[in-house]
C-alpha cells in the first residue's frame, strides 16, 4: 500500500522531529528520509514552494546521515535547518487541509 503525499509529510515529519528531539537516528531512518523525499518529488503534488526548495536539502541530509562520524554534532550541526523543514512540512500539510498528528 502506497502512502499518500500526507501521510508521507506526516511520516517525514515524524522521523525529523525524532532527530532534534531525541539527538539520535538508525541508519534505516535515513534511508527512510531518503525514500520519503525522493516519492514526495516524484508525486509533484505540493503546492508549498518552500517545502518543494527544501527537499533536496533534506534528501542531502538523510546522504549525509549514514555516514558520519558523531550522530549527535550532524543532528546539532543541522539543527536550525530541520526545524525550518518542520515548519515547511507543517505549512504544507495545513495547506493541503491536515494536521500534524501528534
Amino acid at each position: 500500500m502506497q502512502l499518500n503525499i500526507a501521510h508521507q509529510l506526516q511520516l517525514l515529519h515524524d522521523l525529523l522531529d525524532d532527530h532534534v528531539n531525541d539527538l539520535d537516528y538508525t541508519l534505516s531512518e535515513y534511508e527512510q528520509i531518503k525514500r520519503l523525499v525522493r516519492s514526495i518529488i516524484s508525486q509533484e503534488q505540493l503546492s508549498n514552494e518552500q517545502l518543494s526548495q527544501f527537499l533536496p536539502e533534506i534528501y542531502h541530509y538523510g546522504s549525509q546521515g549514514k555516514h558520519v562520524q558523531n550522530i549527535k554534532e550532524h543532528i546539532i550541526t543541522n539543527q536550525q535547518q530541520i526545524e525550518n523543514w518542520l515548519e515547511a512540512i507543517m505549512l504544507s500539510l495545513s495547506e493541503h487541509g491536515h494536521d500534524i498528528i501528534r
